[in-house]
């Protein structure tokens, strides 16, 4: 038994790698040539696996293009749970926290070359693929939010309610701060303590005197 058990895992785990390959493959190629110029034959020449394994795993190119946008999401979270983990302030945290979705998200849409232009056009297909990310996003900042009230740093009624408010501001200037249209000319340093006022603003934080 434990032996068909450690197959099995091990048939999982050369699974997951082949995939992510395939996916970081389709990555560059996208990034390079474009979506609309990259073909399947393409990945599969690329990822040297072939046409076969990389239909087992992707029905067709936009299968694999949505990949890619999970993937450059799941990495988005996992720099906004390292946010959430540190050993600063509450207040701290969420502007910190709204700072990397912003420069993670440009970062990837940047990093990414010719899917730039995909990513505008294709606004609402990114938007079914980012309803985890959101979600997760959201948790985040209700976590703080929460540890916030708890020390008496801020004094909120219904900490669901305004991590959702400040979630969805964020997300909707994502675009015109990737185009380079909020704070134009205006340095982060510059920036850090109008963005403190608003949001220590609208949570009421308690000055420490």
């Amino acid at each position: 038994m434990l032996e068909i058990i450690s197959t099995a895992t091990m048939q999982n785990s050369n699974q997951s790698k082949t995939r992510s390959l395939l996916v970081d493959v389709a990555r560059q190629l996208f990034a390079k040539n474009g979506v609309e110029d990259t073909t399947m034959n393409d990945i599969a020449i690329a990822s040297k696996k072939g046409r076969r394994t990389l239909y087992t795993y992707f029905k067709s190119k936009e299968d694999i293009y949505l990949a890619v946008v999970h993937a450059e999401l799941d990495l988005l979270s996992e720099e906004m749970q390292k946010v959430a983990e540190k050993d600063i302030a509450p207040a701290e945290k969420i502007i910190e926290l709204i700072y990397t979705q912003l420069e993670m998200v440009k970062k990837v849409v940047y990093r990414n070359g010719t899917l730039k232009a995909n990513f505008f056009r294709d606004i609402w297909k990114v938007e079914q693929c980012r309803k985890n990310f959101d979600n997760k996003s959201i948790i985040l900042y209700r976590n703080i939010l929460n540890e916030g009230v708890r020390k008496g740093v801020f004094f909120i009624d219904n900490t669901h309610l305004v991590a959702d408010i400040i979630h969805y501001c964020i997300k909707g200037i994502e675009v015109p701060y990737i185009k380079g249209q909020v704070g134009r000319g205006v340095s982060e340093e510059e920036s850090l303590p109008i963005v403190r006022k608003l949001v220590y603003g609208a949570l009421e934080k308690k000055e420490i005197i």
